[in-house]
């Protein structure tokens, strides 16, 4: 049986409106004045302060970027980054996947100095893993903005559910119960996601 989300503070949202507008550089900056918080920005500008995820929520995000690295590094096309990786999207919004990946070749193509802040790019790959604070209707927004910025493939698991669904550009969302695995598919191939030491 599945077990239940246990209930956390939801996200806070900042709204700036037309009143405040911080350009990239300047939400990098407060980024690195507030190292405490865990921060993304939308595509409207506002700011989102999450709190930090709890320890059985920190273990399976691990979990998840282990099995992403460990592929990453055997098939060596590619390069694996965790939860405290922030992009910038091409619609301006500031991103923080739970585990995600790109390209040598993609990367390659970004200034040096741009990869020392929030990149201006859309991972290859991404996948959120719900933690007691995200909102169910929270996270299937945030993977829909990957798929349309750019992302070949994504995974959203709830593991309180057991369930996943996965994201593919231009195609309906396939949902999974309770599986035993997922694959990469053409975009990782041979990565194989075990799912027991995480849901």
């Amino acid at each position: 049986m599945a077990a239940a989300a246990p209930s956390a503070a939801p996200p806070l949202v900042v709204r700036f409106g037309s009143v405040l507008e911080l350009s990239d550089d300047q939400f990098f900056q407060f980024c690195g004045l507030n190292p405490e918080l865990r921060l993304e920005r939308t595509a409207e500008g506002d700011v989102v302060i999450m709190s930090p995820v709890g320890t059985r929520s920190g273990a399976r995000s691990g979990e998840l970027f282990y099995q992403l690295k460990i592929w990453a590094e055997r098939d060596g096309t590619g390069v694996a980054f965790d939860s405290s990786t922030g992009f910038t999207l091409p619609n301006g919004a500031v991103r923080s996947p739970d585990a995600s990946w790109i390209l040598k070749s993609r990367l390659a193509q970004v200034p040096d100095e741009d990869l020392e802040k929030f990149a201006r790019i859309c991972a290859d790959f991404v996948a959120e893993l719900r933690s007691p604070s995200d909102t169910v209707a929270g996270l299937p927004e945030k993977m829909r903005e990957y798929m349309l910025n750019g992302a070949r493939l994504g995974w959203l698991i709830d593991p309180f559910s057991r369930r996943a669904w996965v994201y593919r550009p231009n195609q309906p969302v396939e949902e999974l119960e309770n599986p035993e695995t997922l694959s990469g598919e053409a975009v990782l191939p041979g990565l194989v996601l075990r799912l027991a030491p995480i849901c």
